[in-house]
């Protein structure tokens, strides 16, 4: 039985890295698509909007085996068509990351979008008035504020995203819900391995939570009405 935690405890980690990579994949998604669904440019706001909306509106699991099944069916007949004998298979640590940082893209995208719009118009305006460029505007106007906005909804998302990563064990990687489901088949004893697991994630919640908290609060320094 030991084996079997420790290999659960192995899987932990994996999620907690398949987690993080797709996290920074997701904020990256999410910067682009709020610059630009802000820009006022048909060209950036059609297709921005389209994926916020197209995204958000199928489930992940689905979107999950598109990406790995379809992906590679897709890639490798591009292979066949140009006269290639290679073929690809997918990485499962890669699809997972990279589609669940494309679904949760769509998230942050939204979350971004409505913390820029929450800062007073005319902070850009005196931005500008002292001199400031687009680039320097946004290090010191708009990014440290768009975080405090942003947080709250950041937080939902990245918890969302920490308990999405149970899907990849559908496409055979083997992280934590994947080996508790395998300790469980083996050891007719479901609950001892599933509890686990859903204990760490709660563990996780947690510690997120916390230094979510933190964040939250180094960034509202000075915005707190302080009471007399």
């Amino acid at each position: 039985m030991n084996d079997y935690y420790a290999s659960i405890l192995h899987g932990a980690v994996l999620t907690v890295g398949i987690s993080l990579a797709a996290l920074v994949v997701s904020v990256l998604l999410g910067l682009l698509g709020a610059a630009a669904k802000l820009s006022g440019r048909p060209v950036l706001v059609v297709p921005a909007t389209l994926y916020t909306t197209v995204i958000r509106g199928i489930p992940d699991l689905v979107l999950m085996l598109l990406v790995f099944y379809g992906g590679t069916i897709g890639v490798n007949a591009l292979l066949e068509m140009a006269g290639s004998e290679a073929t690809l298979d997918l990485n499962p640590f890669f699809a997972g990351v990279l589609t669940l940082g494309f679904i949760y893209g769509a998230y942050m995208t939204e979350t971004f979008r409505g913390a820029i719009m929450a800062i007073p118009r005319g902070q850009f305006e005196a931005a500008a008035a002292f001199g400031m460029g687009p680039k320097q505007a946004f290090l010191r106007i708009t990014a440290p504020q768009m975080v405090r906005y942003a947080l709250p909804g950041f937080t939902n998302n990245w918890l969302v995203l920490i308990k999405a990563t149970a899907l990849v064990s559908l496409i055979g990687l083997q992280e934590m819900t994947y080996l508790a489901k395998q300790a469980s088949a083996a050891t007719r004893s479901p609950f001892a391995f599933l509890l686990f697991a859903g204990g760490l994630f709660l563990v996780y919640t947690w510690v997120s939570l916390q230094v979510l908290r933190k964040l939250n609060e180094r960034y509202s320094l000075g915005t707190k009405r302080i009471s007399l």
